[in-house]
Parts: C-alpha cells; structure tokens; sequence
C-alpha cells in the first residue's frame, strides 16, 4: 500500500517533530483535475466511497494490485497491435490464461476463439492442494538456490507422478527431463525475486468480475478449458467452476496430466486446440459447442440472462458484502473512539497530583 513519508517534504524542524510519521493515501481516476479529500475522527479513506464514485468514476485505487493482469493482458493486445493483428486465436497457460481471460474481456472483439490451459480464477483459488506431497514442494522450492535443486523441484511441480516414472528406453522420463530442466535453467539463470514476487501478485490478485465474465460470453466465441486431473498448483475444481461460468461459450477437456498437461498429452492438447480453432472458422453454435450440461443461468449468445434464482443468490452475497463493509467501518469508528478517549484519560491522569496525606495524631 502506498504511503508518503511527511518528513521528506518538510522542513527540519517540522521533520524532526513528526517521529517519522507515514501517512497512508490512495489516488483515483486519472483526470486534469485534482482533488486532495480529508477524512475526519476516526474514519478511515472507504468514508469517502461515495463520493469517490461520483468525483473519479471508480472507486478501484490506482495501486490496485489487481490491476496487474490488467496491464499484462494490455502489454499482449500491444503484441498484436504491434504484428499488425487484428484478431487472433488467443491461448493461455496457468497466469498466462488468467492474463488472456483479461485479454478477452478487455477486447472481446479482438478474440477470434479463447483456450484456458491449467487455470483458475485468481486470488484464493491459487492456493495448491493441500497436503504432505505439495507441503514438501512448496519446501523444496522455496530453499532451491541452484539450477540442480530447482530442476528437481520443477519436475515434481510440472508432472504427473506416473508420468516422470515411465521409461523412455533405458531411462525415465524424470532423468530425460532433469537433464534439459538443469541445462535451460543454467542458460537463463534463475528468475529473479522481483520478478518472482511481481508474477505471484498478479496471480493471488487477479480475478474476473461476472461483468467481465458476461462481456466475454456475450462476444459469442468459442472457449475451450484444458486441464490436467493431476495439477497440484491449479486445482481442476476451480477451473471447472470458471467452465461453468463461461456457459455456454466453454468446453471442458480433462486430461491425465498435471500442471504442464500440455507436454504430457501433447497430441490431444493439439487436437482440442485444432478443433477449437476449425470450430470457431464455422458456422458451429455455442450450444453445439459446449460439452457441460444445460442449465438456465450463465450467459447467452444473443445477450445475458439470468434466471431468479441466480439473481437472488447475487443480490444476497451483494448485500452480505456490504454489511461486512459496514461492520468494519462501524469497528474501525468504534476502536478510534475507544482510542481516543483512553488517551485522553491516560493524559488526564498524568496531571494529576498526588496529595499525601499525613496521619493525625491525638
């Protein structure tokens, strides 16, 4: 969150009496025109949402860390600008499909057809599956300071078990990939902690709003969903859930694999990605393409519909959201209040004098 240090825009006496003091901020819109809001005892910068909404048009902050995929999606849209490309079939792998689903919402008509590989819909849906096996991983990556100990990590974080076991010839497929993992990794070298924590912030911050998700379903294109049963970095449940968002536009295809299904089940990653291409160039409905059951909520071709029930059931998380919101204005008043007056009789307190008295003797 961005703060501003007072002391280095004052001068030395006002320095040296602020104690170092920080003062949080935020910044809305990007407009000529400024407008420095002060909030009063005990609020907080949410007090302003109103009109913060009406001034700037959003009430999303500037250093809105989930804007990060926004900026990404917006770097490839620049690719295509720059190559000339009007539309292209756009596919992505793990972040790389988070920042294509953004893709995809920020320029539907620049989408000829969307395929989601091993992804899921941001924020807590990153967190890998829970258990010893991805525990010990998370262990090993984490301590991996050479290209040997982050190729082995890698391969257990990539692949499926079963398929690091088979034998190509005389060797398994983990001492064939081993042995390419530790030679590319030493060519690049390992990726810097910036960029790491840059990359992992984007993800645990990225998520697809149901307005975003209707305008990709309303451009009417084929999506195709790809996910390996085995991902222990992106669970199949959460893609299949954003599957079921996407209807009737989407597709799902499970495979055997894991997070890198598409080296593992190369040909009928090739083939659904083949098909969905051929599909898209034709005259193929979405209702012929998709392969999940039909159901009455979801986003149409010819526009968006929602059935009662899915509206009350929005309406509801909506107004759960805003008593959450509320409460922690209401607490956050609360304590200040609370503050405030047990600083103000610790003060009291100092002032006064103690009187002693002394006995009398009779």
């Amino acid at each position: 969150m961005p703060f501003c240090n007072v002391g280095t825009y004052q001068n030395d006496v006002d320095a040296a009496n602020n104690n170092g003091i920080q003062i949080f901020y935020r910044t809305y819109g990007c407009g000529p025109v400024k407008v420095l809001l002060i909030i009063g005892l005990a609020g907080t910068h949410d007090s302003w949402g109103p009109q913060i909404k009406g001034l700037a048009g959003t009430v999303t902050p500037n250093d809105d860390e989930s804007l990060r995929t926004n900026i990404m999606a917006k770097d490839a849209i620049a690719v295509m600008d720059h190559l000339g490309w009007v539309k292209a079939h756009v596919f992505g792998h793990s972040m790389g499909a988070m920042i294509a689903c953004k893709l995809a919402a920020l320029a539907p008509d620049r989408v000829s057809s969307l395929a989601l590989l091993n992804v899921t819909g941001g924020g807590y849906e990153c967190i890998p599956k829970l258990d010893c096996q991805t525990l010990a991983i998370a262990i090993r990556f984490l301590r991996a300071k050479t290209p040997e100990q982050r190729a082995a990590v890698d391969l257990d974080t990539h692949y499926s078990k079963e398929y690091l076991e088979e034998y190509v010839g005389l060797k398994t497929r983990r001492t064939i990939l081993y042995k390419e993992y530790v030679k590319n990794i030493s060519a690049t070298g390992l990726q810097s902690s910036y960029g790491f924590e840059g990359q992992k912030n984007a993800c645990w911050t990225h998520k697809m709003s149901r307005k975003e998700l209707d305008s990709i379903c309303a451009a009417g294109f084929p999506i195709l969903v790809i996910h390996g049963r085995h991902d222990i970095i992106a669970r199949l449940c959460h893609a299949k859930r954003l599957t079921e968002k996407l209807y009737p536009s989407a597709r799902m295809v499970e495979l055997q694999g894991g997070h890198l299904v598409s080296h593992e089940r190369t040909k009928e990653v090739n083939d659904s990605l083949l098909e969905l291409i051929k599909e898209s160039e034709s005259a193929i409905t979405l209702n012929d393409w998709t392969n999940l059951p039909k159901k009455s909520t979801g986003c149409k071709a010819t526009g968006i519909s929602f059935c009662k029930a899915e509206y009350e059931r929005r309406s509801c998380f909506s107004f759960m959201v805003d008593i959450v919101k509320k409460l922690r204005t209401f607490l956050l008043y609360f304590f200040g209040l609370f503050d405030l007056a047990f600083e103000h009789i610790r003060g009291a307190l100092r002032n006064i004098k103690l009187v002693r008295v002394e006995p009398i003797l009779r």
